[in-house]
């Protein structure tokens, strides 16, 4: 994925009435001859969202309903596989982080932290606390980049009623104006402590290949101490949303540490009772191949169910290891410690960004550069798997290496394929409750719901495609090959 987010481009919305099992033809976006023709008891209605802006990658929604019923729902990832598992395998483990950090230009991070985690079990490596929380102060920097271009940008306008974050700025200059210097702190520091802002070089097996001078944390500060309090002010703000009344009865998986806010480490939990080491992931859940995916969705082995990670799933198992100033204004705004409603995951990032702004804080006021920047290590065959948080959920990778440090064998399981079953779940229980909207507004509902994760759909263009099918006849493809296979 770029950095490039697309936050004002909007196509145009295709609306179609055809009586019978007519079948309709493109238009080219041009005024529809048959919109203004009354609707008779077998008629075909067809929505096609050409481009939705505001979320990262390529793939469409299909959606067929006969009267009242779904008869299919699909949320089709079309874009070709990237086969990084692939094409690690044979290069040295040292070249593993900067590699999977081009899998996504915004969350760069999670996935050199998810690499280094699992090389270092491989190795038997343990780093000592100073680079731990030089670790956790990058992540901070990504969770606060990450949610403030979400909460600001991607997400906001879907409750306010605009199209666009720069329609929105119109109206709200000050709000849009916090937010985009929230999102530059965390840019700073990533820059600061990665040697960039996009796609870091200086994370290393072992620590770092370079630490910052305490001089360079320290010019940090102020912009730290302002962000706990504007993410506070953004939290509140947020919090004022008008949030559509839907609950969902999901399986919560997040990380969770005893003594902080899960990042880089913790044991796999869930409000099920599920406790298991990271290392067991893939004991309990699978990724399993759906005919219209390129990308894998992730299950529970035991029935194959579908569970939710990300900013909620987090919040509502580790609430009382937020920072101090997230759980007071967490109990200020009344957010349910058991909120079940998918809308306000944009709360509970705000929570989160207020966290990642002050344990940055902390960090930064205590640095003391420590002795070394990495521990030194000996390649040597092994196997080590671990998982981080990622913005938008648990990201989890597992790597064999051979007696010359070379990767042997590599997977990785990322947030978004983990959450595409419950997503198209959520669309299920969603749609009946809406059919009575015109197409527009239904349409715009189901894509504000995919919002509310936030997907990491690719790793280059930002859009998602819906079509969206009422009537009796076959779904209209909008898609790439059927025979493309997904990544393993």
């Amino acid at each position: 994925m770029t950095n490039e987010t697309s936050t004002d481009r909007v196509l145009p919305m295709e609306v179609r009435r055809v009586t019978g099992r007519q079948r309709p033809t493109r238009h080219g976006g041009q005024s529809n001859p048959w919109a203004e023709t009354k609707a008779m008891a077998s008629e075909t209605r067809t929505i096609r969202i050409e481009a939705l802006a505001r979320v990262e990658g390529e793939g469409a929604l299909d959606i067929r309903l006969e009267g009242d019923r779904i008869e299919e729902l699909k949320l089709r990832i079309y874009e070709p596989p990237r086969f990084f598992e692939a094409f690690l395998c044979g290069r040295p483990l040292e070249e593993v982080p900067d590699i999977t950090a081009r899998i996504c230009g915004i969350c760069p991070v999670a996935y050199m932290m998810t690499s280094v985690h699992a090389l270092e079990a491989a190795l038997g490596v343990t780093v000592p606390s100073e680079i731990r929380q030089l670790r956790r102060l990058l992540y901070c920097g990504e969770w606060i980049e990450s949610h403030a271009l979400h909460m600001h940008l991607l997400h906001a306008p879907d409750f306010l009623g605009y199209d666009s974050g720069l329609e929105m700025a119109r109206d709200y200059p000050t709000e849009l104006g916090r937010g985009l210097r929230l999102k530059k702190h965390g840019n700073q520091l990533l820059e600061t402590l990665g040697g960039r802002a996009i796609h870091p070089i200086n994370v290393a097996v072992g620590g770092f290949y370079r630490c910052p001078k305490r001089d360079e944390l320290a010019a940090l500060i102020p912009d730290f101490e302002w962000g706990v309090q504007a993410a506070a002010e953004t939290t509140r703000w947020i919090a004022g949303f008008p949030y559509p009344h839907f609950e969902r009865p999901y399986e919560m998986i997040a990380l969770s540490h005893p003594d902080e806010y899960p990042m880089n480490e913790g044991r796999i939990v869930s409000n099920s009772g599920l406790s298991l080491p990271a290392s067991d992931f893939e004991t309990e859940f699978e990724e399993i191949h759906v005919p219209h995916s390129t990308a894998l969705h992730a299950a529970r082995r035991r029935d194959g169910s579908s569970y939710l990670v990300g900013p909620l799933a987090r919040v509502t198992l580790n609430r009382d290891r937020l920072s101090p100033t997230a759980r007071r204004v967490a109990d200020e705004i009344a957010f349910e410690p058991s909120c079940r409603n998918p809308y306000k995951s944009l709360i509970a990032r705000g929570l989160e960004l207020i966290h990642a702004y002050e344990e940055a804080l902390q960090i930064l006021t205590n640095y003391a550069p420590p002795r070394t920047s990495r521990v030194t290590y000996k390649p040597r065959a092994g196997e080590g798997a671990a998982a981080t948080e990622a913005p938008r959920g648990m990201l989890y990778h597992r790597y064999r290496i051979d007696e010359q440090g070379k990767i042997a064998f590599a997977t990785i399981v990322p947030p978004t394929s983990q959450n595409q079953r419950q997503i198209e779940e959520d669309l299920r229980h969603l749609i009946p409750t809406i059919l009575a909207e015109t197409d527009d507004n239904l349409g715009r509902q189901c894509e504000r719901l995919v919002r509310s994760y936030d997907p990491c759909i690719s790793c280059s263009t930002h859009f998602l495609k819906i079509h969206i099918d009422r009537g009796e006849r076959s779904l209209d493809p909008i898609a790439s090959p059927s025979n493309v296979t997904p990544t393993p």
